[in-house]
C-alpha cells in the first residue's frame, strides 16, 4: 500500500525516488521543495542516513527485488525516479522492477545512449541524461550568445538570449523574426521588468532579453546573430 496516500492538495504527486547520489538526492530535495509527497530509497545505509537530515522519507532496500518495491508500495505512487549511476546492472534490474509492480510513470537515468535503450526497452517512460544534457547547456553558455538554454528529446529547444539590433525599436510582427528563423519569440523582458508573454505586436527595446523556442539547430542559429 502506499505509504502516503493522496495528498489534500489536487496538485500533489506522489513520487519514488530510487538511488541518492547527487543527481537522485536533487531531484528528491526539488520535488519535496515543490510540495510533493517524496519516497527516497537506497541499498547504501550511509547514503541512507545522510538523506534522512534534508528528506522526510527515507528507505533503505534493494530496489532491484520487485517484491521489496512492492512491499513498499511503490507500485501505487504516481512517478518513480530511477536516479541509478554506474551500476548499469542495477539500474536496469530496478526500471524491470517498477515495470512488474506497475508503476504507471517511470523516468529512468542514463549514463549513454547504450544504457538509454536498454532502459526504453526494460520499461522506461521517460529516459534522462543529466551529464549530457548539462555539458550541452554549459556549450552554449559558455559561447557566449545565450543566457540560458534547455534542450528537449525531440530535439526541440527554448533559449534566453539578447534581442538582435534587427529587433529593437520594432513590433515583433514587423520584424518578422518567425519567418526569417524559424521560431517563435514566447517572451520579453524589459530590465528591471517581469517577463511578458509577446504578441506580434509587442515592441522590442534595445537590451531587452527573448524567450525564444523552436528546433535546436534554428534557435542556435537565431542566437547567434544576437
Amino acid at each position: 500500500m502506499n505509504l502516503f496516500g493522496r495528498g489534500e492538495s489536487p496538485t500533489e504527486e506522489t513520487v519514488a525516488v530510487i538511488g541518492l547520489g547527487r543527481f537522485g538526492s536533487a531531484v528528491a530535495e526539488s520535488l519535496t521543495r515543490l510540495g510533493h509527497e517524496v519516497l527516497a530509497i537506497d541499498e547504501n545505509p550511509g547514503i541512507v542516513q545522510r538523506a534522512s537530515e534534508t528528506l522526510t522519507h527515507v528507505v533503505q532496500a534493494d530496489s532491484t527485488e520487485s517484491q521489496v518495491l512492492g512491499q513498499l508500495g511503490v507500485g501505487e505512487f504516481d512517478h518513480v525516479v530511477v536516479a541509478i549511476g554506474t551500476d548499469i546492472e542495477a539500474s536496469v534490474l530496478t526500471v524491470l522492477a517498477c515495470e512488474e509492480v506497475g508503476v504507471r510513470e517511470i523516468w529512468a537515468k542514463a549514463i549513454n545512449a547504450k544504457h538509454g535503450q536498454i532502459l526504453h526497452r526494460t520499461g522506461a517512460h521517460h529516459v534522462v541524461y543529466p551529464e549530457a544534457a548539462m555539458g550541452e547547456r554549459v556549450a552554449h553558455l559558455v559561447s557566449g550568445k545565450m543566457l540560458d538554454f534547455i534542450e528537449f528529446d525531440d530535439g526541440f529547444a527554448i533559449v534566453k538570449t539578447k534581442a538582435p539590433a534587427e529587433a529593437v525599436g520594432r513590433k515583433l510582427g514587423e520584424s518578422r523574426l518567425r519567418s526569417k528563423y524559424g521560431v517563435t519569440v514566447v517572451g520579453v523582458k524589459q530590465s528591471g521588468e517581469d517577463f511578458t508573454y509577446a504578441t506580434p505586436e509587442t515592441v522590442v527595446a534595445e537590451g531587452d532579453t527573448l524567450i525564444v523556442s523552436g528546433a535546436t539547430t534554428k534557435v542556435e542559429a537565431f542566437a547567434s546573430h544576437t
